[in-house]
């Protein structure tokens, strides 16, 4: 378990610690955007926003932006904008982790439709009659037919839908919207 999130205040005292002037440059930028204050690594800050050039042993929560490998609280890609940093800073700042989705888990193909399955018109109305949560007795009385009957077109039921209980039915049921309770 990680540790408990604490109260953030409004502006955030945040470090700036680069591999390079221009870099360093950018970053205290985005911190300055996110209308937070910028501090000295010593100054003890909430949060540090680095570029992975973490040479110091950084005791606040810290914030990579970048390809970046290590230990760090926030994991950001290098374009990431003033707002994914503020947001970032914060969740480290309470005690979170932060991880950027990447492109691929963004980007993902839906799962294929499940193809409808063809019930017939009786077969509906057992459905309908499980869904209620009639017996097969009271279902059979419902429709005019034996319990027998109903009994089979609860086996067929089960094996068109793929399921092993009237619940999974009911659910597949709802899901493919053949009915609706």
């Amino acid at each position: 378990m990680g540790a408990a999130a604490v109260a953030i205040p409004p502006f955030l005292r945040v470090a700036v610690l680069a591999s390079n002037a221009a870099e360093q440059h950018r970053l205290a930028t985005l911190v300055e955007q996110c209308g937070h204050q910028l501090v000295e690594l010593a100054a003890s800050p909430h949060a540090v926003l680095t570029d992975g050039a973490a040479g110091a042993d950084l005791a606040s929560a810290a914030v990579a932006v970048g390809r970046v490998d290590g230990g760090f609280a926030g994991l950001l890609p290098a374009d990431a904008d003033a707002t994914q940093i503020d947001a970032a800073l914060r969740a480290v700042a309470a005690g979170l982790t932060v991880r950027a989705t990447t492109a691929e888990t963004r980007d993902f193909d839906p799962l294929p439709e499940e193809p409808p399955v063809l019930l017939t018109p009786r077969e509906i109305e057992v459905l309908a009659a499980l869904g209620n949560g009639l017996t097969n007795k009271e279902t059979a009385r419902l429709l005019g037919i034996s319990p027998h009957t109903v009994k089979f077109h609860i086996e067929s039921l089960f094996r068109k839908l793929g399921v092993t209980s009237r619940a999974e039915a009911v659910a597949r049921g709802m899901q493919q919207q053949i009915v609706e309770f």
